[in-house]
């Protein structure tokens, strides 16, 4: 009796672990799943955060060009286009092509210039051996801040600089802009940090 309560025991007490250990790991992997979904269901929301005002804008853009038949309308329709069909259906992973983000800064940049006629100077030099994937819309949301808060407060000739280079090793992204003087004053900086904190929340996400 004794050797038959060891061994059954024994048996019991190795399946009752084994039981817990497996509990334990379906609770993780339901916690990381979980965690998962919620960073997923973040990014998508920081990614549809594009500014509405470039929307508006440019719409109202195209609309006065197609009053004076100019020949920039149909490529201007063309760029909104694509930056929408990038936006939309190409963002839903979590990286894309760095030429097809080039490409929409690209367009991004052509329909602001149509808010500046030739005033506007943007400087655009890119060396890029291979073609990575990146996280989507970090390059945009950089330029976008360029716009809005330098050349739209620039009533002179603003410039806007950017240099991207890339490589198996590294990647690099700079811009820069004119700033007016005013645009430094302390009580502008919280307010103009929105764009900049989601750009940080999604590089965290994504790369830690």
């Amino acid at each position: 009796l004794y050797v038959y309560l060891s061994d059954f025991l024994s048996s019991s007490a190795i399946f009752i672990f084994l039981k817990l250990l497996k509990d334990q790991f379906e609770t993780q992997k339901r916690a990381l799943q979980l965690e998962k979904e919620k960073a997923e269901t973040e990014l998508k929301l920081l990614k549809t955060q594009l500014n509405p005002h470039f929307l508006f804008n440019t719409l109202n853009n195209i609309y006065s060009l197609s009053f004076t038949s100019s020949p920039a309308t149909s490529p201007s329709i063309a760029r909104l286009a694509d930056i929408l069909d990038h936006i939309l259906y190409r963002c839903n992973g979590q990286y894309v092509s760095l030429k097809a983000e080039i490409a929409l800064v690209k367009n991004y940049i052509e329909l602001e210039k149509l808010r500046y006629d030739e005033r506007l100077t943007v400087i655009f030099n890119s060396d890029v051996e291979p073609d990575i994937d990146i996280a989507p819309l970090i390059l945009l949301s950089l330029v976008e801040n360029a716009f809005k808060h330098g050349a739209s407060d620039d009533a002179g000739a603003p410039v806007i600089d950017i240099d991207l280079f890339a490589s198996d090793e590294n990647f690099i992204f700079k811009v820069s802009n004119t700033v007016a003087a005013q645009n430094n004053a302390p009580d502008r900086i919280s307010t103009e940090r929105i764009g900049l904190n989601n750009l940080q929340r999604q590089l965290d996400l994504i790369y830690g």
